[in-house]
């Protein structure tokens, strides 16, 4: 039986090579999060570089306590996956340097490394230490930035590496289906907010989920006037109590075989008001909205221009942040939306024109920090020609909880 989630890295190893060709590059030095992810199809949580040579297998160099469980997990064979540690010749400069100079037999070469910035705290872009002492290591090298090579070519995703997605999709609705059994019928009185995030990963767990992975807290639960944070969108779980009258937002991520998985429901504890009932009346219209509008062809300016629009005619513009999607790919993807080619360098370029198969968060905040309320909507989506596919099938709704 076929894998429903199988990748061929060895064919993602031959296209950045032909890209390292086309570029005249000899050997490529990923460091950042995604590059691993994408290359090894194995989690690297802790610094690693892979170095790509023009021809035959890649190289993956780990923190040493790490090594033996990524050969274990990863496709590649344990000959080529090495520990490093701070031991004569064993440390990750001199190792990999090593390496490369055996790869080049004398030749001057170019080497591709990953440099920039990024929102995103664990990107893994080559620090300026390790630039000069590789640069200085390497002998007889030019160094070139080349992270553009796997930010184009894992753009569109392959069926195998959606297909994780959907999966990841399931357990996340999975936990939310137990956050709702917890909280109904009075289960929320005395919960904090941490608890609401550890029953969601429990139930995400037992569901096959290996990572809560977001580096904003995992789960991230929000509750009261936490929900109306300006432009929040970064909300950890705190030991707050769930409290009658609040606004409750429950933001849960699951990872699936490096692909991962990310929804936003919202609540009410106990009946709203009028005034919050309108408040996510606008919210759950304009999430609707967002959804039919997105297809291949569109561009996030498209888009925001649209919904702007739409939320200044329903008379609530001022509450919405006026963005509705972030990047998303394999662990470590998260941030950035197409490639480096906006107006301004490592943020999304506005003008991106969404593509078939293309994989993004449709992610929007809606705040009103003075009425102490906000609701937040994100979810995994697969651009089609003429729609798009929402993959968390969680309903969309903001529920009272009694």
């Amino acid at each position: 039986m076929t894998d429903p989630y199988f990748i061929n890295f060895r064919s993602r190893v031959q296209q950045i090579q032909a890209a390292m060709a086309e570029e005249n590059i000899d050997v490529y030095l990923g460091s950042r999060l995604r590059t691993l992810s994408w290359v090894s199809d194995v989690f690297c949580p802790w610094r690693s570089f892979v170095v790509i040579p023009s021809q035959g297998m890649p190289a993956l160099f780990s923190f040493v306590i790490d090594a033996a469980r990524i050969a274990d997990e990863t496709w590649m064979d344990p000959d080529h996956v090495f520990g490093f540690a701070p031991m004569g010749g064993q440390d990750q400069i001199e190792q990999i340097a090593d390496y490369i100079n055996d790869l080049a037999r004398g030749k001057k070469i170019r080497v591709g490394i990953e440099s920039g910035m990024s929102n995103y705290l664990p990107e893994g872009n080559l620090t300026h230490y390790e630039y000069e002492k590789y640069k200085s290591a390497i002998a007889n090298s030019e160094f070139v930035n080349a992270h553009t090579i796997i930010d184009r070519l894992a753009l569109i995703k392959d069926q195998g590496t959606i297909n994780r997605f959907k999966k990841a999709s399931r357990i996340v609705d999975i936990g939310h289906e137990a956050v709702f059994e917890a909280l109904k019928d009075g289960g929320w009185k005395g919960m904090t907010e941490t608890e609401v995030a550890g029953l969601a990963a429990h139930a995400m767990r037992k569901a096959g989920s290996e990572f809560e992975w977001s580096f904003t807290g995992g789960n991230e639960i929000a509750s009261g006037y936490r929900t109306g944070y300006t432009g929040g969108a970064c909300t950890p779980a705190t030991r707050k109590e769930l409290e009658s009258g609040d606004p409750l937002m429950v933001d849960i991520h699951s990872m699936y075989r490096l692909g991962l998985g990310d929804h936003s429901h919202n609540y009410f504890i106990g009946r709203a008001t009028d005034r919050q009932r309108w408040h996510a009346d606008n919210f759950i219209s304009i999430v609707e909205k967002t959804l039919e509008t997105y297809k291949a062809g569109i561009t996030p300016l498209d888009l925001a221009e649209q919904m702007m629009d739409f939320a200044d005619q329903g008379g609530f513009a001022d509450f919405m942040v006026p963005g509705f999607e972030h990047g998303i790919g394999m662990m470590g993807d998260e941030w950035r939306i197409g490639l480096n080619d906006g107006p301004f360098s490592y943020w999304t370029n506005p003008e991106h024109v969404y593509r078939e198969n293309e994989v993004l968060i449709c992610a929007m905040q809606y705040a009103c920090p003075e009425e102490k309320i906000g609701f937040r909507y994100e979810n995994p989506i697969v651009i089609h020609m003429d729609h798009c596919e929402a993959l968390s099938k969680f309903k969309l709704s903001v529920d009272e909880i009694l």
